[in-house]
């Protein structure tokens, strides 16, 4: 599963309708050009590529009254909307999910009724804990074997399944608490533009 695919659905979808720079803006302002590959080039590649799929449907706007070429906005079609939920799903319920497909789904968690989010999150933890009794049972060394530095391997994916099993519990019982605004409570996103004052859902273009 790729992380931009999901990152620019999701930034789309937030605007309504939405220019690259718009989308650019938002994810820059998470830092996602750091923790994924969420890069300019990457951004407009995915912007049409997904056009093409019939995922985003693209408008053709008139250039600016101070000049530039014409620019392209879009918005997410009934295709993407089902693809993005989708995403966003795999993307919270994964227990081998790579850091940056994790980031963008807690990213956009809040798209999703709170219900759905904490059972989606449940499934995750589930998922962790069978793979950590899966890993102790069939790839952990024995009291009488060693297996020299491969063995430090093993050690890794059993730490990576504790502490990722720690922190989902974590933000279940934050969202079990009431934390954050959550699909159909409110305005998701206010919280965030507050914070931010130039975070996502406030980018505007340099025209």
């Amino acid at each position: 599963m790729s992380a931009i695919r999901l990152l620019v659905l999701g930034a789309v979808r937030m605007h309504g309708r939405a220019h690259g720079y718009q989308v650019r803006n938002d994810l820059e302002s998470w830092g996602a050009h750091e923790w994924s590959n969420a890069k300019p080039g990457s951004i407009y590649h995915a912007l049409k590529q997904m056009a093409k799929q019939g995922l985003l449907l693209a408008h053709d706007i008139a250039p600016s009254t101070v000049g530039g070429p014409p620019r392209t906005e879009y918005e997410v079609t009934e295709a993407g909307e089902a693809e993005y939920f989708t995403l966003l799903r795999e993307a919270l319920t994964a227990h081998d999910a790579k850091v940056d497909v994790l980031s963008a789904g807690i990213g956009f968690i809040v798209d999703l009724p709170r219900a759905e989010a904490i059972a989606l999150l449940k499934e995750r933890v589930a998922a962790m804990e069978g793979w950590h009794t899966e890993v102790a049972r069939h790839w952990t060394p024995a009291g009488d074997e060693d297996w020299g530095h491969i063995g430090e391997i093993m050690g890794m994916w059993l730490h990576t399944a504790d502490s990722g099993t720690r922190w989902t519990r974590g933000l279940i019982e934050r969202l079990e608490a009431g934390a954050y605004v959550m699909a159909g409570e409110g305005d998701q996103w206010a919280g965030v533009r507050e914070a931010e004052g130039s975070g996502p859902g406030s980018g505007s273009s340099p025209e």
